[in-house]
């Protein structure tokens, strides 16, 4: 029995010896074998010390990298925040500084002038109307610093947020309205107008939250008119289905519109209509534009807006030339309509007196300074003073105070 165990072990040690020899052997053959069993393991790509699959997708910004052959291939968009353009500004004496927006992360620069614009250029019928010039005498002395909102207290309104709908011409020429008709009926209505109301209703701009033009808004203002923002409020999905025109109206014989529609929003019962007058061009002049301001209200302006100006956060807004400008990509600017409701005077860049303009933007207060911005006032900034817009509200002798 004992030689019995004796041939078993025996056995036993032989065919390790053979399968240890057959296993060298493969080695002096094919060395990288083991090399290739833990490559497999190994294989992927790497970011920020976290090792990702094959296949992986991340999102760097607005562009999207994929791991490929142990590389991220990434796609080339310009992003609409540059953290290069923001350090760039910060640390230069350009008189403002630069801000990243949590909202406008990981959108690239083509859809930020997409979605948060919408002002189309002006029609050659806009820019042909004559400039009117205000009633105010040559000699009117004109304050240093001069606010609609401390003048008209309770009368004016302040930035709403058009998120991505592009429609800043609906949100501008309806705020622009709203001021007019509250400083005109000496605060007898106030309510600010729906720029929803536009957007869903003025079917001489279809194109809605992509993009429309001011002169086809202040047209239906004056045929249409519009019901105030509490009774036709802004919707939360803009691409629903369901946002067609919720708000009809019908002329008296005076001419005047009355809604034949309750309210979209429900709580809201009045659905007044308000309507303007036809609009009519400001001068370019900058102390015609102070004038207008001063007598009349808030006015409308349209601006050119470039990659820099997303980023404004405080201080007298001018251009800055980005670092990568010199590539075509970078070089692009869009249509804005924003609302003019004060001006000053303060130390801007390189501590020199500088003249700004206040402006009311549409991407919330959370942006800006509460929503408004200050942009360098009597050199035409991005074409600021080219294009000024006003009208007069339509009251009837009823409405009148």
């Amino acid at each position: 029995m004992w030689t019995g165990y004796k041939i078993l072990i025996l056995t036993y040690l032989t065919r390790e010896i053979w399968m240890e020899r057959q296993y060298l052997s493969q080695r002096e053959v094919d060395p990288g074998a083991n090399f290739t069993r833990n490559h497999t393991i190994l294989e992927g790509c790497h970011r920020d010390g976290q090792r990702y699959e094959e296949g992986s997708v991340i999102k760097e910004n607005c562009n999207s990298c994929t791991c490929s052959g142990q590389q991220w291939k990434c796609s080339q968009h310009v992003c609409l925040v540059q953290p290069g353009l923001i350090e760039h500004v910060n640390k230069g004496d350009y008189g403002w500084t630069a801000q990243n927006y949590s909202q406008f992360w990981g959108m690239t620069l083509e859809e930020g002038f997409k979605y948060r614009l919408g002002t189309l250029p002006p029609s050659p019928l806009l820019l042909s109307m004559n400039e009117v010039a205000t009633s105010l005498p040559e000699t009117t002395d004109l304050p240093e610093f001069f606010i609609s909102s401390y003048k008209w207290p309770g009368w004016t309104h302040g930035p709403l947020d058009q998120k991505n709908c592009a429609a800043s011409w609906a949100f501008s020429t309806a705020s622009v309205a709203a001021d007019r008709i509250a400083i005109q009926s000496k605060g007898q209505y106030t309510a600010n107008l729906s720029p929803q109301n536009l957007i869903s209703c003025c079917a001489k701009n279809r194109h809605g939250c992509n993009s429309g033009s001011i002169d086809r808004a202040w047209w239906y203002l004056r045929k249409r008119g519009l019901v105030s923002h509490a009774c036709y409020p802004l919707f939360k999905d803009q691409n629903a289905t369901n946002n067609g025109c919720a708000m009809t109206s019908r002329s008296d014989r005076r001419g005047k519109r009355h809604a034949t529609k309750p309210c979209p929003n429900s709580i809201e019962k009045s659905n007044r209509i308000y309507q303007c007058s036809p609009p009519y061009r400001v001068s370019s002049n900058e102390t015609e534009i102070m004038k207008e301001i001063m007598q009349n209200g808030p006015v409308q302006a349209i601006m050119q807006v470039r990659e820099d100006f997303f980023n404004y956060k405080t201080g007298i807004y001018r251009h800055v030339t980005g670092t990568n400008e010199e590539s075509e990509k970078y070089r692009k600017l869009r249509t804005h309509a924003v609302k003019l409701t004060g001006w000053g005077t303060l130390r801007g860049a390189q501590g020199r007196k500088e003249k700004f303009w206040i402006a009311a933007n549409s991407w919330g207060k959370s942006w800006g300074e509460n929503g408004y911005f200050r942009i360098l006032r009597g050199v035409n900034e991005s074409d600021i003073e080219k294009l000024i817009i006003a009208a007069w509200g339509q009251l009837t002798s009823s409405d009148e105070p």
